[in-house]
Parts: C-alpha cells; structure tokens; sequence
C-alpha cells in the first residue's frame, strides 16, 4: 500500500495532538483548578481526503485516561489502533500508545510513545523535559530514537499548561489564544507554534445528542465551546500553512467530543462513545 503521506508520523502526531484534547477534558465543572480523573473511548474515522494523499480510509479506537492531581502532577495513557486503507488496495493496522506525565505546576515533563505495526515495535520515542531559570526556559533531554539535548528559550507551555490556558480563555470570554507548545512528538524535537480559535458559547441541546454518551446527563444543559487548534512549525520550515489543526467541543464540566484532525490532505474525527469519572485524589 501506498501513502502519499508518512502515516507512521502523522499518526504518531495524533497521539500527542489528542492528549491536549484529553487533558483539556480532564476539568471539572468545580474550575480549572479541578482535573477530573477519568476514562474516554473514541471511535476514529476518515473524515474527508484528497487523491494525493492515498488514504481512502480509516477505521480505529482510541482509549484515554487521565489520573493524578495538581499536588502530585498529571498522567495521560492513550492507545490509538487504526486501520488506514489505501485508495490503491491494500491497508496498514498501527497501534499507537503514549504515556506521559507532568508536574503539577508545569516544571517538568516527561513523555514516551511507541509505534507497533503488527505485534512488532517500529519505533519509540521517550525523554524529557525541565524549566530552568524560572519560567522562561526549558532543557529537553531526548533518549529514544536518537539521543539529543536541546535548549528551548523564552515562552513555552507543555500540554497540560496549554490545556488550562485555553480553559481559562473560554470562560474568561476569550476569542484567540496564541502559545508555543513543547508535547513531545516526532522524535521529541518539535516547538510548535499554536493559534486556538474560541467560539461562542453555546448551551448544549439534550433533546438533539450524537450520540448514546452525548445523552448523559452530564451534558444536559451544560455551556460548551468550539475550539480549534492550528499547530505551526518554527525555525526554517515555519510557513503560514498549519501542519495540522485540531477541533473539538470542550464542555464546562471538562468532557471534550467531536474531535477532528485535520492534516490538508486528509482528516480524522474522533466521536466519543464511553466516558468514565473516577474519584479525584485529595492533596496531603
């Protein structure tokens, strides 16, 4: 099968794009202060595409959990399988898994994500990441695939931050958002440049869901957002052209659904079919 595109950087950038979605819908309803431990499920699928991207289309699952708390910093686990089918036969089944971690005030950040085809493991990526001198520098140590330092300076958010900096937007009436984001993806080596786009306010209609966990009751009547994420490459390859962006409702009790990502030549929406709250661990 052929692909226009490099799937396995494209959908390994999904992982990491999706847990800022993810840890945006870790807030409660009780104010951005609180993160909502939880399990989400959503079911992947081809969106649109266009011929020169080979993808005719995809098929997959991606299950989400969040834990921990401010006192003891956040945890994200996300397995994304796929099939992607090609327009000229033939299909690829990847499965996706990334786990990280972030300290409860942003001051460390520590990432892993692996590529499997198959039962056989293509590539990993893992290191991370430490704001030194304040708030206005960050020290990435990256261990896998390639071993490589890099000094990242002046403002830069990882995904949690960025995450509660959108939140807080919402709520506070904001329109645009504009941040550099540090995540983790590719090979650990990418600052992107991010816009978020905040549309108005909307009160959610119970009588109209799509679908059975849009039901629950947890989204009746509850404020919700559009939010749109262009994410821009720095350095020499920055262009105006996003590398892709991501859209999503984001709830004010924190359940986000109606993903897409959409990379030009081809898009994935993302519908949430299972969401589970758990317990939220108290401070000491």
């Amino acid at each position: 099968m052929k692909l226009n595109l490099s799937m396995r950087y494209v959908l390994l950038n999904a992982v990491f794009v999706l847990s800022t979605v993810a840890s945006v819908h870790a807030f409660s309803s009780t104010g951005v202060s609180g993160l909502a431990p939880h399990r989400a499920v959503y079911e992947m699928t081809l969106d649109a595409s266009r011929p020169a991207s080979g993808v005719s289309g995809v098929q997959g699952r991606m299950v989400f959990e969040f834990a921990g708390s401010g006192c003891d910093g956040y945890t994200m686990n996300m397995r994304l399988v796929t099939q992607v089918e090609g327009e000229s036969g033939g299909s690829i089944v990847t499965d996706l898994r990334s786990s990280t971690w972030e300290q409860g005030a942003g001051k460390r950040y520590r990432f892993y994500s692996s590529q499997y085809r198959g039962d056989k493991l293509e590539e990993s990526t893992s290191g991370d990441a430490e704001r030194i001198n304040g708030n206005e520098n960050v020290e990435v140590h990256v261990l896998a695939p390639n071993k490589m330092d890099m000094k990242v300076a002046g403002s830069v958010l990882f995904p949690t931050q960025h995450s509660l900096a959108i939140l807080e937007s919402a709520k506070a009436g904001k329109k645009i958002l504009q941040a550099r984001v540090y995540d983790g993806s590719s090979k650990g080596d990418k600052v992107y440049t991010t816009t978020t786009f905040i549309g108005k306010k909307v009160v959610d209609d119970a009588g109209k869901p799509t679908s059975d966990v849009a039901k629950d009751k947890s989204l009746s009547g509850i404020e919700s957002w559009p939010v749109s994420i262009s994410y821009f490459e720095n350095g020499p390859d920055a262009t105006d052209t996003p590398v892709y962006q991501l859209s999503f409702r984001l709830y004010s009790n924190g359940v986000s659904r109606e993903l897409l990502i959409d990379y030009g030549d081809f898009a994935i929406k993302g519908d949430l079919s299972s969401l589970e709250l758990m317990p939220a661990p108290k401070c000491d």
